[in-house]
């Protein structure tokens, strides 16, 4: 894919969506980092669930390390992996008031040093809470650059690498968002929807279903 057809879908998809965000409901970086430990292998619709009950009792290291473990659990106990979900945000709480003074740490190996945080968590939170221009690759954004052929890739790490390499810079720091929700929305896995996608045309997926 050349760099003018790379312009034209993220024109076309800023166009549509000038400032995107994640679907994540939150209010501070700490609050960002548990729903995004608690979003693996679970929609966000579900974290928001669970995060509009446990954030008025507790949204601070301080606050949700003092519920413990099982104390912890009943407010996530509807999301996937609850019972790791919930030890890893204790003990990234805990690190976090040991050797961040309860702050959110901006950089990619202190959020890499938590558990429950891997790779494309740091991304978002480097993304999302921070605005830098990361690309966390996720099953949606690993689909849609493979098909389109915006980066193709065999692995997440491949396809970030030249998502950031060839994306031009004044896209880069949105792209994150505009092709996830084009991944969940209208690029599905199983059918998506060609014949309603706004890039289509510059889309180089071998087979479209066009209507």
């Amino acid at each position: 894919m050349n760099r003018d057809k790379r312009i034209s879908i993220y024109s076309t998809l800023r166009a549509r969506m000038p400032e995107p965000t994640t679907e994540l409901v939150y209010e501070t970086p700490f609050e960002l980092l548990i729903a995004v430990i608690l979003s693996a292998q679970a929609t966000d619709v579900s974290v928001n669930k669970a995060t509009q009950k446990l954030y008025p009792v507790a949204n601070t290291p301080e606050s949700i390390h003092a519920l413990g473990v099982e104390g912890l659990k009943p407010y996530i106990k509807t999301i996937g992996l609850f019972n790791s979900k919930a030890e890893n945000i204790i003990k990234t709480c805990r690190i976090l008031l040991d050797e961040h003074d309860g702050e959110v740490p901006r950089t990619r190996a202190a959020l890499e040093a938590l558990p429950g945080v891997g790779r494309k968590t740091a991304n978002v939170i480097l993304n999302t809470a921070f605005g830098e221009p990361t690309i966390a690759v996720d099953t949606h954004i690993f689909r849609v650059a493979n098909r389109t052929g915006l980066a193709k890739g065999k692995t997440p790490h491949e396809v970030e690498t030249r998502l950031v390499r060839l994306t031009p810079e004044e896209f880069r720091k949105d792209a994150h968002h505009w092709l996830i929700l084009h991944g969940r929305y209208t690029c599905k896995a199983r059918k998506p929807l060609c014949g309603e996608c706004p890039i289509v045309e510059w889309c180089e997926f071998k087979r479209k279903e066009l209507p």
